[in-house]
């Protein structure tokens, strides 16, 4: 339980972060949370299959994969929104 609770706090963070980094793209709590978790599995897969690149297995080093994560996901949002 206590690790579901620390995933979600840093999800909102990242999501806040990625949020602050990508301006105009302000969600709110619940979606900060969502675009940060998500944005932690494609920061993930970006940064550690695709280019070979760490932040180490710290709090500190999954926020900074989850943000950049969460930037390339509001990017890609934000490309499809204005599309349609």
């Amino acid at each position: 339980m206590g690790s579901i609770i620390i995933s979600l706090i840093l999800g909102a963070i990242a999501g806040w972060l990625g949020s602050q980094l990508f301006k105009g793209s302000s969600l709110g709590l619940i979606g900060n949370i969502v675009v940060g978790i998500i944005g932690g599995f494609i920061g993930n897969w970006l940064l550690g299959r695709v280019l070979g690149i760490s932040f180490g297995g710290s709090y500190l080093g999954y926020i900074i994969t989850a943000a950049i994560g969460a930037v390339v996901l509001l990017a890609l949002l934000n490309f499809l929104m204005k599309k349609s």
